[in-house]
């Protein structure tokens, strides 16, 4: 659908003036009108005696806050799509901007591409008056990161801040999905009721319809009283079923008549129990992959796979190691009552470097071993873990970029503006040596794992290298 950009203005608003100036340059590029103010007072003045089809607002300002500016609006222009911005950029932040009635969330620093992509979906939602709304969810779960996966995160626990959709949610063991799954629950309509949790992985397969679905007195050896499966203890709230991967097709058969119908029969029992839950599923396994071999109901993974959220491994987003160290830290020196323990920036250097293959939870216990077993305050490197400090260090995928990054910036400030072309033929030398060392040297199977056809290969290699042929 095609925006008249001409004919749509925008208020701006933020008291730092190099971001509002960087702001405006985009949005008048787009060919905006923009009005801009670094101060909430004074939009609420503009909003009074102008028309405006977009606001944009940072959320720390002096005086009222973006936040509260976001609420007048919500009260008086509901119609307003509202972006808000934030360097502040943590799940509470997102939620709140969800839950208040924002229509995106913008963390700082951002990438222009990413404003005009969310700039143009807000207008379209305001020509089509598709205002979104949300009700105030308390937050009692922090969920920690900085990392672009971790704000698109942050945008998709907002977004179902007042859902009862089931979510699936993926990872690598140690991600924190349990603790995901605790966020969601408490921002959704169902945070005054319980959250239960079943591990269906540490539960014996022959005890796992009992503990969801209970039984009666009686009904097998060792049922000596009646007791509620984790249905009935979650009614009107959430069922966390973790590592729903290591589920036996017999139950996965009972769980999806159950989400089907709503109702279900304790062990034993002839009489049906009506429930309400939301379920919210987790695994480190690929589901299809199990629905392929047989060994999970495709029509149960459909049911659950509603809203997928994938939790991205801690050595994907290594520049979070810091904030999450320091954390824990703080967290285990206050029940240990002592002070907390500093780490250098060369010992970070090398936590960065590290695979990390437990993730945050490995992290986590990490930190407990430097509070305990370190013996200094300031740790180096040299008191790292073993298989920290010996372990050989991999260069991530951030990791490589930055140091590209770095090589380009000392390469710019000498002058060099060669630089494009020469990284470009470097890189496309490189993959092409990979793909013929990977196939062998046969040129058409090297060619299909760079995507190109044979010509094409070795049309690449002759303007790379002329000497070579």
């Amino acid at each position: 659908m095609e925006i008249d950009y001409q004919n749509k203005s925008v208020l701006l608003v933020d008291d730092d003036d190099s971001i509002r100036w960087v702001l405006n340059e985009a949005l008048e590029d787009m060919g905006l009108q923009v009005t801009q103010t670094n101060t909430a007072d004074e939009a609420i003045n503009f909003l009074q005696a102008n028309h405006y089809d977009l606001l944009v607002s940072d959320v720390r300002m002096p005086g009222r806050s973006g936040i509260e500016l976001l609420h007048f609006c919500q009260q008086n222009y509901p119609d307003l799509p509202v972006i808000i911005m934030t360097a502040h950029s943590d799940l509470d932040s997102a939620v709140t901007a969800y839950t208040k009635g924002a229509f995106d969330y913008l963390p700082k620093p951002f990438d222009l591409d990413e404003v005009s992509d969310i700039v143009e979906r807000a207008l379209l939602a305001r020509r089509n008056e598709e205002t979104i709304t949300k009700k105030p969810a308390q937050n009692k779960f922090s969920i920690i990161g900085e990392a672009p996966s971790m704000q698109n995160l942050y945008r998709a626990i907002g977004r179902l801040s007042n859902s009862h959709v089931s979510v699936l949610i993926k990872g690598e063991s140690g991600t924190g999905k349990e603790l995901v799954a605790n966020a969601l629950h408490q921002h959704s309509p169902r945070k005054n009721k319980p959250f239960i949790a079943l591990n269906m992985a540490a539960i014996p397969k022959d005890l796992i319809e009992s503990e969801l679905f209970g039984h009666e007195k009686g009904s097998f050896t060792g049922a000596a009283n009646r007791t509620l499966g984790r249905f009935e203890q979650a009614n009107e709230g959430t069922l966390f079923l973790d590592e729903i991967g290591d589920m036996p097709l017999e139950t996965q058969t009972r769980l999806l008549r159950v989400l089907s119908e709503g109702t279900f029969y304790r062990i034993g029992s002839i009489h049906p129990i009506s429930v309400d839950v939301r379920i919210v599923a987790a695994t480190h396994q690929n589901l299809l992959k199990k629905v392929e071999q047989g060994e999970f109901r495709e029509d149960l993974y459909h049911r659950l796979n509603v809203i997928p959220l994938e939790l991205p491994p801690l050595r994907d987003r290594a520049d979070d190691i810091p904030l999450l160290a320091d954390f824990f830290l703080t967290k285990i020196a206050h029940e240990l009552s002592e002070p907390t323990i500093q780490i250098s920036e060369p010992a970070f250097d090398r936590m960065k470097q590290f695979d990390w293959p437990g993730n945050v939870r490995q992290l986590e216990n990490t930190c407990r071993w430097l509070s305990v077993m370190a013996n200094s305050q300031f740790i180096t490197p040299a008191d790292l873990p073993t298989e920290l400090s010996q372990a050989t260090p991999k260069l991530n995928h951030q990791q490589w970029q930055k140091s590209l990054a770095n090589h380009i910036k000392n390469r710019f400030v000498d002058g060099d503006n060669t630089v494009l072309s020469e990284i470009q033929n470097d890189i496309e030398k490189v993959l092409i040596k990979t793909a013929l060392e990977l196939s062998a040297g046969k040129k058409a199977e090297a060619a299909t794992y760079l995507g190109w056809g044979r010509n094409t290969l070795t049309r690449k290699q002759k303007e790379l290298d002329p000497q070579s042929h």
